[in-house]
């Protein structure tokens, strides 16, 4: 896999975890604590996938 390809995969999966992540902070919003818990993991995901990209 070439470097390009592998960049746009890091960029699908930063586009995939902050979706989750803000779906996630939704119910998180209404005292789901593992709903919380979720969107934390997307966040430090797509902080890492950002990261990657830069």
């Amino acid at each position: 896999m070439d470097s390009s390809s592998s960049k746009e995969l890091v960029k699908i999966c930063l586009s995939i975890c902050e979706s989750c992540a803000a779906e996630c902070e939704k119910h998180a919003e209404h005292g789901m604590e593992h709903c919380r818990k979720c969107a934390e993991a997307c966040r430090k995901c797509a902080d890492a996938c950002r990261k990657l990209v830069a």
